[in-house]
């Protein structure tokens, strides 16, 4: 069985409402505030995905613990940005394994150093290492 997609837009507002626990005034207000923004059909009609539904959750367990608007648009902001420091993270974890592998086979010398793959290294008497990038993007 094919798992669909969680942010493909599929829910028709009625259903999204019934299934956040909200009424489907509460989604268009939510909307206007920018703090959900559902797909549209080409006639205009709003259509709810599975992380939408997720999301008009989130902001209901929020609100209902006293939680303003305001409030709730920073959580949310503030949730978005770990989760993209937190892929960014993983990104640069698995460049590092990358990079330590390829230094461990040429250490051993299994493969021959090849400049533009490897970064430059200078170690210092305290023990410590700097690494520069040659070339590349720069994040």
């Amino acid at each position: 069985m094919v798992t669909p997609d969680p942010t493909i837009g599929v829910y028709v507002i009625s259903v999204a409402a019934e299934l956040a626990g909200l009424h489907p005034q509460t989604l268009r207000t939510y909307e206007r505030m920018g703090l959900i923004t559902p797909r549209r059909t080409g006639g205009g009609g709003r259509r709810y995905s599975h992380h939408d539904i997720e999301q008009l959750r989130a902001i209901s367990d929020l609100t209902s613990h006293g939680i303003g608007i305001e409030g709730v648009r920073r959580i949310l902001d503030l949730e978005n940005q770990v989760l993209a420091l937190s892929q960014r993270n993983e990104e640069l974890v698995a460049e590092v394994d990358g990079l330590r592998q390829a230094l461990r086979a040429v250490a051993s010398g299994a493969r021959p150093v090849a400049a533009a793959n490897l970064p430059a290294l200078r170690s210092s008497s305290a023990g410590q290492m700097v690494v520069w990038r040659r070339g590349g993007s720069s994040r």
